[in-house]
């Protein structure tokens, strides 16, 4: 009976060796196809898009974004091991930004060591514990390594490496100077094809006035009160009675400027609050901003840092909070306020300063601890309103693709930085994961177990391979490149640019401690998950996916 064409489509359960060796077959597409990536010389990868759109195609040098442009591979078995490795890089691309490439041919070494280990006799199970030590073996010796960077001139450096364009990296490296770790940084699209920054003084939020009629400087379109007192809350004020107790405080306490901040106006009080201001009824001048935030929990928190920025309380509607028997205490005070359509901000926040310190404190924990991605980007951004430093950078491009690429890239080098000036800087090009196979070596010699022994000695292996990479990406024999290194110090390296070895710190070659512990734990977890699977149970393949 003849074969049949379509019979890998069937639903089926394959076993080892079948099953490492399907998985070999794609990892090395996707690690081949990404690895030309690793380095300050990077070889491109063109993605055709012809097959689903009439688009021109990508040229692309990320490795996170060329594994996730790689949908499905031919074989069942193979694409497993593809999808496991593009898994990998786009987590670790969203977790801290870079090291894909890295973390892709570490990934590999340990792969294809680990198999020839395994048909030496050794047992995956038992390899596995020896290769999670050894992991923490590594971080603890980068821990050692990392070393704290501050100052412009380093900042900048690092920045002008990491996104190899002087430019980009001149801009950031000030930036992240000025707002540091937490700051708050925006990436919007500028004019022209160059790069531009702007910087804001204080606290603000991405929603505004409730009305244009509170706009005085028409020629701005803002409003700014000096020394005002702010009324923090989530209520809907429809009724102009329901502000009179407000009134009331602040012509017995001498209130001049008062910021209120709620979800809502009625027309007829914003027209009275505007009567009042034009007539001089009252010696009081009222604004409203709209409640930061589009969900309740959004908004809850935003009116928590208000009031622990400024000294007031927030009224909550879901608390049932009234107005009625407000007292000067329960509002928040400021140096400066400014406000317009769609920002407000404020400057210069009258809250306690050990309140401030400890609630900070607690989010920097809190960012530290979770795991989810979201929740970290939403508590740095709290962090940094919260720290008064902010910045926008504008991206200039002479098509929407180059802008879209462009701002991506400047995201990325950003959420880098910000990691290195969290964790610090250990050498770069390779250098610091070089470095660190000594000890491994030392490891495998003290050890008795077989397992134990292939791990240290599979680990030492793959802390090579970056460097011999990115060497033959830069046109080096890696093999003559590395004996020049022999009996140098550890923080020794080929600057690939002009081919001298010099001290990686010296010289200011860098990577960020960070990036290069996420690649390295994400390629060992990855490689111990690997080995360590026996058995592919295939579903029969939907017919929409077998034309992809």
């Amino acid at each position: 009976m003849a074969k049949r064409d379509d019979w890998w489509q069937e639903p089926r359960v394959v076993f080892n060796p079948q099953v490492h060796q399907g998985m070999l077959r794609g990892i090395e597409q996707i690690v081949n196809a990404v690895r030309p990536t690793l380095g300050p010389f990077p070889r491109l990868v063109l993605y055709d898009k012809s097959a689903t759109s009439s688009s021109p195609p990508e040229f692309l040098d990320d490795a996170g974004t060329i594994a996730r442009r790689v949908i499905q591979i031919k074989g069942r078995d193979a694409d497993v091991g593809a999808m496991l490795v593009r898994h990998m890089l786009w987590t670790l691309r969203e977790e801290v930004g870079d090291g894909t490439a890295t973390a892709a041919v570490i990934f590999d070494s340990l792969y294809r060591s680990g198999l020839r280990y395994l048909a030496a006799g050794a047992n995956a199970m038992r390899l596995r514990p020896h290769l999670e030590a050894g992991l923490r073996e590594i971080l603890t010796k980068l821990d050692e390594m990392s070393r704290p960077i501050e100052g412009k001139q380093q900042l900048t450096r690092l920045a002008e490496v990491v996104s190899q364009d002087p430019e980009l990296g001149r801009l950031l490296g000030e930036i992240f100077d000025i707002i540091g770790p937490y700051g708050r940084l925006e990436i919007r699209k500028g004019h022209g094809r160059h790069y531009d920054r702007e910087y804001v003084e204080g606290m603000y939020w991405d929603t505004g006035l409730l009305s244009r009629a509170f706009v005085v400087d028409t020629a701005r379109q803002r409003v700014e009160l000096e020394n005002p007192f702010i009324l923090i809350s989530d209520l809907e004020i429809e009724d102009p009675r329901e502000l009179v107790p407000v009134f009331a405080l602040c012509v017995r306490e001498g209130i001049k400027d008062l910021l209120i901040v709620s979800r809502k106006m009625s027309e007829t009080l914003i027209g009275m609050l505007v009567y009042n201001r034009e007539q001089k009824k009252l010696d009081l001048n009222i604004i409203g901003v709209k409640t930061p935030g589009v969900s309740v929990t959004d908004q809850r928190t935003a009116l928590m840092d208000m009031a622990v920025l400024t000294g007031g309380r927030p009224f909550l509607r879901e608390a049932q909070d009234s107005l009625r028997a407000i007292k000067l205490a329960d509002l928040g005070r400021a140096r400066r306020i400014w406000a317009e359509r769609g920002h407000f901000g404020i400057i210069g926040g009258g809250g306690d300063p050990r309140k401030l310190r400890e609630h900070i404190a607690q989010l920097r924990t809190r960012h530290a601890d979770t795991t989810d991605l979201e929740e970290r980007e939403r508590v740095q951004a709290r962090i940094g309103k919260l720290l008064g430093g902010s910045a926008t950078l504008y991206v200039g491009a002479t098509t929407e693709t180059e802008l879209d690429y462009k701002k991506e890239w400047a995201k990325r080098v950003a959420d880098a930085m910000r990691g290195a000036l969290r964790e610090g800087v250990v050498p770069g090009g390779g250098v610091a994961l070089f470095a660190c196979r000594a000890h491994l070596l030392e490891k495998a010699a003290q050890s008795e177990e077989f397992e134990a022994q292939a791990a240290y000695r599979m680990l030492a292996e793959a802390m090579e391979m970056p460097m011999r990479v990115l060497l033959e990406n830069a046109g080096y024999v890696a093999s003559e490149a590395l004996s020049r290194l022999h009996g140098l110090g550890p923080s020794s390296g080929l600057d690939v640019r002009s081919g001298e070895v010099v001290d990686m710190w010296e010289a200011g070659i860098l990577d960020i401690t960070t990036v290069v512990k996420a690649a390295v734990r994400g390629a060992v977890s990855t490689a111990a998950l690997a080995l360590t699977t026996d058995v592919l149970v295939h579903r029969a393949a939907a017919p929409q996916a077998l034309n992809t």
